[in-house]
């Protein structure tokens, strides 16, 4: 029996940097699986080599906070290219870590990324010829929550 190759392992590469801004919280209280929440995408800014432009107001952050205080995002919105293309975004992740680092969170308060857990997969997808590379690639990306916006790096899985 021959070995196989080795596989190669994943590098990333920067796509881009989001600025998302956000509307305040709607709390719908507590669901069968956490306290539920909506928070409104109003827009923001896309800014990277290969991909630019600016975010539409027509998105939200659909989150679970499950009772050990781990937050589930499930965001969905679009992206307005500087050249005129539309792509839609759905990133997911999570967002935890210590209660005290959330609460301050929670009430505003900026804290260091470094103090808590915030990571994404996303799925870019455009039907702009220009854009249809964004189709067939893996994202992740690391985030950071501000006061009224998310701040999110994404990269792409090579």
């Amino acid at each position: 029996m021959t070995t196989p190759p080795e596989l190669a392992q994943p590098t990333l590469a920067h796509l881009c940097d989001l600025t998302v801004e956000l509307d305040p919280v709607r709390e719908l209280g507590t669901g069968r699986a956490g306290v539920r929440r909506i928070i409104p995408i109003v827009g923001g800014t896309v800014s990277g080599t290969r991909l630019s432009g600016r975010i539409l107001n027509l998105g939200a952050d659909w989150q679970t906070v499950f009772q050990d205080g781990v937050a589930e995002l499930d965001a969905r919105y679009a992206i307005e290219t500087d050249d005129g293309a539309l792509v839609e975004v759905a990133n997911h992740g999570y967002r935890h870590g210590p209660a005290e680092v959330i609460d301050r969170l929670r009430r505003g308060e900026d804290c260091d990324p470094a103090e808590y857990y915030m990571r994404t997969t996303a799925r870019l997808e455009s039907g702009d010829p220009r854009y249809r590379w964004l189709n067939r690639m893996v994202f992740v990306g690391t985030g950071a929550r501000l006061a009224a916006a998310v701040r999110i790096t994404l990269y792409e899985v090579l």
